[in-house]
């Protein structure tokens, strides 16, 4: 057995079994995303758990009613046919017995506070930079995959999902989490894989991902 499987054995997983996944279970996958790292230890998540079905069929139809709505905005032919084909991975987490939402609190970029205060063009570029590089959604990545590891190495299987992020307001008014300064960034589809895992898809080379500087 390879020292590296749980993570090797960690894929997509959009069927699901109608078990649950037992209490005990939920709290260490929930506890393993805790302890990823997180900048200025800031620990800058809140996780959602949904197991509700109701709610879970009502996710579906607010992100399929969102998706027709941009789509019958749109002008582009070829972008709403792209655009359309998508809808069945927005919604992956359809099925599953539970769908846990991610939310990032406010995270303080202390280079932003003191570069803003001299009021420099060269010193704006060095913080939309840091903007770009997004260090306190960085955290929330760190501990979605955390949590997904866990999962997989517990036997179960999940879909990390961001594409339903469109319907963001729409989905925050119907759980009403009432922690301010909190925005939806990922849903997580979790259960029991309803079959054996496929394939991994295939991995870039890893002479083709790298630089090595001697």
């Amino acid at each position: 057995m390879n020292k590296l499987d749980f993570i090797y054995k960690r894929i997509s997983i959009r069927d699901f079994e109608k078990g649950d996944i037992p209490a005990g279970d939920l709290e260490e996958i929930i506890k393993a995303a805790t302890y990823a790292p997180s900048g200025n230890n800031a620990q800058n998540w809140h996780f959602v758990i949904i197991k509700n079905k109701k709610i879970i069929e009502e996710l579906v139809n607010i992100v399929e009613n969102k998706h027709k709505e941009i789509l019958e905005h749109s002008k582009d032919e070829k972008k709403k046919e792209r655009f359309a084909r998508y809808l069945k991975f927005q919604t992956a987490f359809r099925g599953a017995p539970i769908v846990i939402l991610v939310y990032a609190g406010h995270y303080n970029l202390m280079e932003e506070d003191l570069l803003k205060e001299a009021n420099s063009e060269s010193f704006m570029e060095i913080v939309t930079r840091i903007k770009y590089a997004s260090p306190g959604i960085q955290s929330i990545s760190a501990a979605i995959e955390n949590l997904l590891l866990a999962a997989a190495s517990l036997g179960y299987g999940g879909c990390w999902l961001t594409s339903c992020n469109f319907a963001n307001l729409e989905i925050e008014k119907l759980i009403n989490l009432g922690k301010d300064g909190y925005l939806l960034v990922a849903a997580v589809a979790l259960g029991v894989p309803a079959k054996a895992a496929r394939v991994r898809p295939s991995r870039k080379p890893i002479e083709e991902v790298i630089t090595l500087i001697k």
